[in-house]
């Protein structure tokens, strides 16, 4: 137990440093500790003592000389500051007396190298003081509610070197900063590095309110620069530009100003510098940009120039969208479309054409036309597969554009419909043409194509269709043309027909269809009660003339009850006798009414040495059996 005491007794105790005495005055102490901070200044700190530095500073604090001590080495830090202005950056101010932008360059590079080099002999020697000024700002700066040394230095720094009042550091140093800037906009090399680092001086500083220093000193001042030179470039761009060499160039700044505010500046000052930009370069030229003469909008789309076309949506989308710019695009694909639309429409004008709407009684086909010229029907269709063709070109042209350039964009997409729309309809006899373009598919126009194709095919012309706003006049022709096409058994394709049956009814319902429908069944009837008639004549004795009959459904075709009359010779009476009689045996309270101007005859004739086989309609053999 005696043991234990006597370890215990001997164990040491940590002392405090010995504290200086009446025998030592303030002044010596200071003298100590100021010509110590003097060498820490004069980055010779390797020779001090660390504890005997931090001791003087204590005993001034401990012996109630705290504002002593926190006033004078201020003092000190004013003066440093002062020699190191003197000796690194008055010098270094620009003369003004150099036209040659790459020496002014090289001269402002030279001023803030050196205001970065006393930033950085300012910040090394701070953080030595700091370690050995400790217990003042621990207790006194505490008690006498001042700044610690390092902000009470950066205080300093701001007010004896940037704002310094016998010289014009700031103003030098900011017209540094933004003589680099316009160097760069007039497209030589600086050394970027150089303006970060000076930049970041006033960005890890603060003003009184605590905001940084770069908002009040540099930032204001680039932006008005900025806006100056924008204004000035936008008027020599304009007069020295086409319109996609002046998309690019904005394009180019709007890039070099980001890059420029995120690398050395500040990022929270690109989004002012992009609103300069667009309000100076695009907002005020937008639709001088979409109508300069030889390289505007439409020569991009007649060029098929999809990256400029992919430009000027991107300038105008994402860096106007609120001054304008989308409203301003899409006025310009409408204006467009409508001009080349118009054009279409002049272009397959058919105002010298025989317009044979079709009636609910049926059509009378014309014959004996003027030798040597094109008959009316013949003129129609060509106009109406030429216009319709011109159309579906248009539209997929600018949907090529929607989806390669513009980006799919829902409201590019809304405009251009919109004025696709306006110039079908503005042609009076798109309807027509618009039907006549599907029967002259569906008889001929799709042989030899693949299922593939086919749907290509209707699929575009139902998007024409889309566009109609007259779809009573198209139902009316469609009809007409359906009917001819099933009477004449002219359609190369029953699969292609109920194809586009099926896409009318989706767009229009199945009213539009209903009637269309039973054509198509009172056909697959007609050819079951023709199967049934032969079956009948071979019980019997069958007419001299062989008939096969379509039986239509008087409310559902559109050329039943036609007006013209006709006397049939009597071997045609006897053969259409003969369906009546088969026909009444199967149906009762039915009446049949015969349409000879629907149908046709195949008839064998011999001309001198030559037999030939004819198709003629039926009132042709009336009268060849005369």
């Amino acid at each position: 137990m005696a043991s234990t005491q006597a370890i215990r007794k001997a164990k040491g105790k940590i002392k405090p440093p010995r504290k200086h005495g009446p025998d030592t005055s303030i002044q010596d102490t200071w003298a100590s500790l100021s010509h110590a901070i003097k060498e820490i200044q004069n980055e010779r700190a390797h020779q001090l003592s660390f504890e005997e530095n931090y001791r003087y500073a204590y005993n001034l604090v401990l012996f109630r000389q705290g504002d002593f001590l926190y006033r004078n080495v201020k003092s000190l830090i004013t003066e440093n500051l002062s020699n190191l202005t003197e000796e690194y950056i008055i010098p270094a101010f620009a003369t003004g007396n150099h036209e040659d932008p790459v020496t002014r360059g090289q001269e402002g590079e030279v001023l803030m190298k050196g205001v970065r080099k006393v930033w950085d002999k300012h910040n090394s020697s701070m953080r030595k003081l700091s370690d050995i000024l400790k217990y003042m700002d621990r207790v006194y700066t505490v008690s006498a509610e001042v700044p610690q040394i390092i902000p009470a230095g950066l205080k300093i720094f701001i007010d004896d070197v940037l704002h310094r009042t016998t010289a014009p550091v700031q103003e030098q140093v900011v017209n540094a900063i933004l003589g680099q800037v316009q160097v760069e906009r007039d497209g030589y090399s600086i050394n970027q590095t150089a303006v970060k680092e000076c930049v970041d001086i006033y960005l890890q500083l603060e003003d009184n309110s605590g905001r940084q220093l770069y908002f009040s000193d540099i930032e204001p001042a680039f932006l008005g620069e900025t806006r100056k030179f924008y204004v000035q470039e936008a008027q020599k761009l304009l007069g020295t530009c086409d319109a996609a060499e002046y998309l690019r160039r904005v394009e180019q700044r709007f890039d070099a100003e980001e890059m420029r505010s995120y690398y050395y500046l500040s990022a929270s000052t690109a989004t002012a510098v992009r609103a300069i930009v667009e309000a100076n370069l695009l907002s005020p030229h937008l639709q001088t940009i979409i109508s300069m003469p030889e390289s505007g909008l439409d020569v991009m789309i007649d060029l098929n120039r999809l990256d400029d076309l992919n430009r000027i949506y991107r300038l105008f989308f994402q860096f106007s969208a609120s001054t304008g710019g989308p409203q301003a695009l899409r006025k310009g694909l409408k204006e467009s479309i409508i001009s080349r639309g118009r054009a279409i429409n002049e272009s397959n004008d058919a105002s010298n054409t025989e317009v044979n709407a079709p009636e609910e009684d049926g059509e009378k086909e014309k014959s004996g036309k003027a030798k040597g010229k094109t008959p009316a029907p013949v003129q129609t269709l060509n106009l109406a597969l030429k216009w319709v063709q011109d159309a579906v070109d248009l539209k997929d042209r600018f949907d090529s554009i929607l989806k390669s350039a513009f980006q799919g964009d829902r409201t590019c997409e809304l405009a251009i419909s919109e004025a696709l729309g306006s110039f079908i309809n503005q042609n009076p006899r798109a309807p027509e043409f618009v039907s006549l373009f599907i029967d002259e598919n569906l008889k001929k126009g799709l042989k030899g194509k693949t299922d593939d194709e086919i749907e290509q095919v209707l699929d575009k012309t139902i998007t024409l269709f889309r566009f109609l706003t007259d779809k009573d006049t198209f139902e009316r022709y469609y009809k007409t043309h359906l009917a001819r096409r099933l009477l004449f058994n002219r359609s190369v394709s029953d699969d292609a027909e109920r194809g586009m049956l099926a896409k009318l009814k989706v767009e229009c319902g199945v009213q539009f269809t209903k009637k269309m429908e039973g054509m198509f069944n009172d056909m697959k009837l007609s050819s079951d009660v023709v199967t049934a008639y032969r079956d009948y004549l071979s019980n019997t004795t069958a007419p001299a003339v062989e008939i096969n009959v379509t039986v239509m459904t008087s409310t559902f075709w559109p050329t039943t009850n036609s007006g013209a009359t006709c006397t049939l010779p009597i071997q045609l009476q006897q053969a259409c006798s003969s369906f009546e009689r088969f026909y009444n045996t199967r149906h009762s309270g039915r009446r049949l009414t015969w349409q000879p101007a629907l149908g046709n005859a195949d008839v064998k004739v011999q001309f001198k040495a030559k037999r030939h086989d004819l198709n003629v309609t039926t009132m042709a053999i009336v009268i060849l059996l005369l």
